[in-house]
């Protein structure tokens, strides 16, 4: 069954990991790997990622990118969203913190954002205007 919109945005808001693609040239399919993101219904979805790594890099040259959450308990549910970058900044440590609140158990925040700060380097930000929506809850099949 289709998603309203509010259940779309609802769902998307939830900390999952998210699947990020972006195209990676005319002879490979998309770069496709595991991200964790930020979302609040109605605004943009937002990233972190090392400032030279090669997510950035593609990021920069397509100017969009994807992101597909899903999940597969209680029922089989999935959100996918693209559209284009709309701003890129550098990362601070703030949102590094935000972002690690949102998926790490509170004791293990600090310690993660040890590693992350002397393993990491510079970070950059890549919001995403969600321009197109797909979504559906299937049930428990």
């Amino acid at each position: 069954m289709a998603l309203s919109k509010s259940e779309r945005e609802e769902f998307l808001s939830e900390p999952h990991i998210a699947a990020l693609s972006v195209f990676a040239g005319n002879d490979r399919g998309p770069l496709t790997v595991p991200i964790w993101y930020q979302y609040t219904p109605g605004g943009e979805a937002w990233l972190l990622t090392g400032k030279t790594s090669r997510k950035a890099e593609l990021i920069r040259a397509a100017g969009r990118f994807s992101l597909m959450v899903e999940r597969v308990a209680p029922t089989i549910k999935y959100v996918a969203v693209d559209g284009p970058v709309v701003r890129e900044e550098p990362g601070t440590a703030a949102q590094l913190r935000e972002m690690a609140e949102r998926y790490l158990q509170p004791e293990k925040v600090d310690g993660y954002l040890e590693f992350a700060t002397s393993d990491h380097g510079d970070q950059t930000l890549f919001a995403l205007k969600i321009e197109h929506w797909l979504g559906a809850d299937l049930g428990s099949i």
